[in-house]
């Protein structure tokens, strides 16, 4: 196919300012990278906290987003295993060193060089990217690209969060209740465990939601469940979750923030954490996490529910996604 010199992107110039709309040349490859057509691209809470500049030194200008799926039209000259053709995701980890402590021990995600897509290097809110191929996702045999674009950060991030808490967990509580969750939700009603969800007060669609994918329970977080959680996944940015979740948890039980950024956690009596309970994060992801997610999820398989947005139309999609008018998750069909 014949690549133009030329492409549309959505820019953020300033942290804290909408994205433009411009005209920015094509990205160049370097020899490990593949160009990437985008047909896809699901907006993640990571993007509004990215663009709202609660996430520190991204590069600037920027085009974000990281999950991204398209074909590869072009190679570079260590390109080996990726085709021409080829369908690919690409997620928030870019690339890692491969020679710091972490990487040598198994934990890239913890990596002290990584790159991150949408942040760190130029994403997906474009009609073409560039990544390193050793970082991308074949897609062969997964569902439709507006489908499986939400996989490649809100299933990603949630899986690893859900593996967080243990596999000998039976009562599990959610704590917001948007694109990660939604995916979470239909992996562990597959494992057999009984999901508590928990959203903004008020919010009875996204209750109703929850149920509908097989949530035993469904309610505000500010309430305490009908049962003690044996675990619980904090989703929402919100800091003052974390005592609640603590709160609603057995002794011995486990609970994990599961975003990249989130308000103060406030005070809490050492009464709550006491008990041999666990609180801890997840932080990025890595490569295995996401051959993992990608394999369970063509199985069970997960259903993605998705809001489809014209690139021309991001801004809007993170003025849904920023008043939790969504949902499901954001797509932009690029």
């Amino acid at each position: 196919m014949r690549i133009p010199e030329k492409m549309l992107a959505q820019v953020l110039q300033k942290a804290g300012s909408p994205l433009k709309e411009m005209e920015m040349p094509v990205p160049e490859q370097g020899p490990d990278d593949v160009l990437i057509k985008v047909h896809a691209c699901a907006v993640c809470r990571t993007d509004l906290h990215v663009v709202d500049g609660e996430l520190a030194d991204p590069k600037l200008p920027l085009i974000p987003g990281h999950q991204v799926v398209g074909t590869v039209v072009r190679r570079g000259t260590n390109v080996r295993v990726l085709k021409m053709g080829d369908r690919v995701g690409v997620p928030w980890l870019g690339s890692t060193c491969g020679q710091c402590r972490f990487c040598k021990t198994g934990r890239e995600n913890l990596c002290d060089n990584a790159v991150f897509t949408g942040y760190t290097r130029d994403g997906g809110y474009a009609e073409y990217t560039s990544a390193d191929q050793r970082y991308c996702f074949p897609l062969r045999g997964m569902g439709d690209e507006l489908s499986t674009a939400p996989l490649l950060c809100a299933g990603l991030i949630g899986y690893r969060s859900y593996r967080m808490v243990g596999e000998d967990v039976a009562r599990l509580g959610i704590y917001g209740f948007g694109a990660a969750a939604h995916i979470v939700t239909q992996i562990a009603v597959y494992q057999n465990k009984r999901i508590f969800a928990f959203t903004s007060p008020g919010d009875l669609e996204a209750q109703e939601f929850a149920r509908n994918l097989g949530a035993v329970w469904s309610g505000a977080s500010t309430e305490q469940p009908p049962e003690e959680l044996d675990a619980a996944i904090v989703f929402a940015p919100v800091g003052a979750l974390v005592p609640q979740a603590l709160r609603a948890t057995v002794k011995g039980g486990t609970v994990v923030c599961g975003g990249i950024h989130m308000s103060d956690i406030p005070a809490f009596k050492y009464e709550l954490l006491w008990g041999e309970r666990t609180l801890r994060s997840v932080a990025n992801l890595t490569r295995a996490d996401g051959e993992e997610l990608l394999a369970l999820a063509s199985k069970i398989p997960v259903r993605t529910e998705v809001q489809v947005f014209p690139l021309s139309k991001a801004n809007d999609a993170l003025n849904c996604l920023r008043g939790g008018r969504l949902r499901g998750a954001a797509v932009l069909r690029i």
